[in-house]
């Protein structure tokens, strides 16, 4: 029992809905979730006594989900929860093959729903305890993008004042090495702060800046602040790389290289620490332009990584075209890979096509220390997402490094 309670994360559910038409079952898994310090535990045996549980019990904050049931069955249950608007995380356990089970992961993440996992009966300790300990991920991001759902009405013109006056931070979040847990390097990534509404996360205009003329000076603005800090780090003793992302229309700006290199040129750091992150779609706009703008980044020295692999088209294609030098896993294929095999076959795919272009790997949504291990294990180079650190400030960056050195070094 010791060595269960020292693999469980500080934040689970508190209140758990175990949904299975079997008692056996239902005691077998309440029995694990006491193991682990779950209290508030409420059974159901078909779906429509589940959904009248959650409509009448708002404090339930996660379900674990059998799918073959009479009445309703686990399939209509996801589709109820999607319908109604409830909003627990969700675990789907059953002994249906691994087909079918990949179809309903696929249908959960289609509806928008919070899936924590999808597991095959019989469930052991640590898959339970592993799916589990990623609801305090998925509960931070879904608090913040309802933070962000009831948002303001902006327009081109307030992005052209808030380019005027740079009202545009770089915010930083750490990509950390998986064999070792140095810190090598940073994503810049926007927030807007704005004199009315405060900082706005990207979701709530970057849509509308990439529409306008100015995605290009925004661009510029954010490597003009990673430079800045790049040197302050640098004066303390951390040679790092940073990460800009350049927009599809940037790329089609045949005058963006030039400046990028006059830029990089004068503040002293070596391209070579400078890494454009552009995204598989960004290929295919007009490639000649875009093709010729990455050729020329490159033979400065300048790094470039394809974000989002495997989101897009053609994606080895892609990458035969593009001098690129680092690939970006998606979240997609990292969340829960370690409890779905077809998650984990993409996932061993992208790095075997990644060596074989030579180019370091980079997983971005890593949120617990299972993803971290399959990661290492499958000889991924470094990795980025909330368990190592949110994005933050560039002047935290020190700050926070001092503080979780030691704690990322043991995870690795």
């Amino acid at each position: 029992m010791s060595e269960v309670k020292e693999l469980i994360p500080d934040r689970l559910p508190e209140h758990v809905l175990i949904i299975d038409d079997s008692e056996i079952q239902r005691h077998f898994m309440a029995e694990l979730c006491r193991d682990f310090g779950i209290r508030g535990i409420l059974h159901a045996e078909d779906g429509r006594r589940a959904i009248e549980l959650l409509k009448s019990q708002p404090q339930i904050e996660a379900i674990i989900l059998d799918l073959e049931m009479p009445h309703m069955d686990g399939v209509q249950v996801l589709h109820e929860l999607a319908n109604l608007g409830l909003d627990p995380a969700v675990i789907v356990a059953s002994a249906r093959e691994n087909t079918l089970l990949n179809v309903v992961e696929s249908l959960g993440k289609s509806l928008g729903l919070r899936l924590l996992g999808v597991l095959r009966k019989p469930v052991l300790r640590d898959q339970l305890v592993s799916s589990l300990s990623r609801y305090s991920a998925v509960q931070l991001r879904s608090e913040g993008e309802e933070q962000y759902d009831s948002g303001p009405e902006l327009s081109v013109r307030d992005v052209q004042r808030a380019v005027r006056n740079r009202e545009f931070e770089a915010y930083f979040q750490p990509k950390i090495a998986l064999q070792d847990g140095r810190l090598k390097g940073v994503e810049a990534l926007v927030r807007w702060n704005h004199p009315v509404y405060g900082m706005l996360p990207p979701g709530r205009f970057m849509e509308l800046v990439e529409r306008s003329q100015f995605i290009s000076e925004l661009t510029l603005q954010m490597l003009d602040q990673s430079l800045r800090h790049c040197l302050v780090w640098q004066a303390a003793g951390l040679e790092l790389s940073v990460s800009i992302n350049v927009s599809a229309r940037s790329l089609a700006d045949s005058l963006l290289a030039d400046a990028i290199i006059d830029r990089v040129s004068a503040s002293g750091i070596p391209p070579c620490r400078v890494i454009l992150e552009i995204t598989e779609s960004a290929i295919m706009t007009d490639l000649s332009t875009t093709l010729g703008t990455l050729a020329r980044l490159r033979l400065k020295g300048f790094g470039l990584s394809v974000d989002d692999y495997g989101t897009g088209f053609s994606c080895m294609l892609q990458l035969s075209r593009v001098p690129c030098t680092e690939l970006k896993v998606d979240r997609a294929f990292v969340n829960g890979a370690c409890q779905s095999t077809h998650l984990r076959v993409l996932l061993e795919s992208a790095l075997d096509i990644a060596r074989k272009f030579n180019l370091r790997v980079v997983a971005e949504g890593v949120e617990t220390e299972d993803d971290w291990m399959l990661l290492r294990n499958l000889g991924c180079d470094e990795a980025q997402g909330y368990l190592l650190a949110r994005p933050m400030p560039g002047w935290q960056l020190l700050g926070w490094w001092d503080e979780h050195a030691v704690r990322l070094s043991h995870i690795a």
